[in-house]
């Protein structure tokens, strides 16, 4: 399907939400060149403004008659709006890039990092799929290794911040910590336990049979698809911690033959998207309030896995903005492959 619009009219499906109102800020930003935009999120928010490109943009209830004239359509609203929508605005004409679990795991609808697999955006049949969060970090450091090594397992743990939980999350943790400060009790309603100064495992479902919990599994299952890599061997563990934004990831990587650390340095050190944070003198490292507001995934802590003596392993740590390129800047991207200038 090709595109041709100079200037798209751009609808942005969950405009008030975390990841909504990034999207906006990306599209401002980067100078996306909208022609037009159309706000879109349930009818509480219908009647409010928000700001875009120096004006104040009236949001719209979201209905099936929301994308006549849209080139595309951004959904950051939840998977069930997306299967109920999206369809509805293909058949208008526009090209929907989904931010949601709906479509990423559907053969016929690309799941794209622009920088790992963005070839694969052309060969949309009307909507593109926006990575899991985790899958969409971790692959950024990933993808410009395995190009130069092939991967034969990866070990994962997660540290995953409030923001992965959307915006009421963070208020809690902001409330639940000047809670905590104050001596004050606090009832917890987001997040199943305690948030201030805790951590526990993703509170998304466990499945019964393997015991990993829904976010493990999406990640584990998108991290292969976008590396194009069906059966790699992947365990990781995902868990919340008291962190407002950006999230973090301890990873063990073997590859199918030794790959020296300084190699595996000087290859991030130049992959786009990526920015090296490896100074071993100063202790300094990725660290999530540093990734907060930043483009550039970080990258660093990497090393020899000494654990493996075949010398196939290494181990590093990289850290992200959820909300940037775990999501809103990654859908933007992604339009702007559509678009290009």
């Amino acid at each position: 399907m090709s595109i041709s619009p100079r200037n798209p009219a751009v609808a942005v499906v969950g405009a008030t939400g975390a990841v909504g109102i990034e999207i906006l800020r990306c599209l401002e930003q980067r100078n996306f060149p909208v022609g037009d935009i159309r706000l879109l999120a349930s009818a509480r928010s219908a009647g409010r403004t928000l700001p875009f490109a120096g004006r104040e943009v009236a949001i719209e209830t979201l209905t099936e008659d929301s994308f006549k004239g849209i080139d595309v359509a951004l959904f950051s609203a939840g998977a069930s709006i997306s299967r109920r929508y999206a369809p509805i605005a293909v058949e208008a004409g526009a090209v929907v890039v989904d931010n949601s679990s709906a479509f990423r795991m559907e053969p016929q609808v690309p799941l794209v990092v622009p920088e790992v697999n963005g070839e694969t955006t052309g060969k949309h049949a009307g909507i593109i799929a926006n990575p899991n969060c985790v899958a969409a970090i971790m692959v950024m450091a990933l993808a410009p290794l395995h190009r130069a090594r092939p991967i034969r397992r990866v070990h994962a743990a997660t540290y995953q911040s409030a923001s992965g939980a959307g915006a009421a999350a963070m208020e809690e943790l902001r409330q639940a910590t000047a809670a905590y400060l104050a001596d004050r009790p606090f009832e917890h309603k987001v997040l199943p336990h305690p948030y201030a100064f805790n951590l526990f495992s993703h509170n998304a479902a466990i499945d019964e049979e393997t015991g990993y919990n829904g976010e493990e599994l999406k990640a584990m299952a998108e991290t292969r698809r976008i590396l194009g890599t069906p059966d790699l061997p992947i365990s990781i563990t995902c868990i919340r911690v008291p962190v407002l934004r950006a999230h973090s990831i301890a990873l063990t990587i073997e590859f199918d033959q030794p790959l020296a650390p300084e190699e595996a340095r000087a290859l991030l050190a130049k992959a786009p998207g990526v920015a090296l944070v490896d100074d071993r003198s100063a202790n300094h490292f990725p660290m999530p309030s540093e990734a907060s507001g930043r483009d550039d995934v970080l990258v660093g802590r990497i090393r020899r896995d000494i654990g493996d003596p075949s010398g196939r392993s290494i181990a590093l740590f990289v850290s992200g903005d959820q909300l940037l390129k775990g999501a809103a800047l990654n859908a933007v991207q992604i339009a702007e492959q559509l678009f290009p200038r």
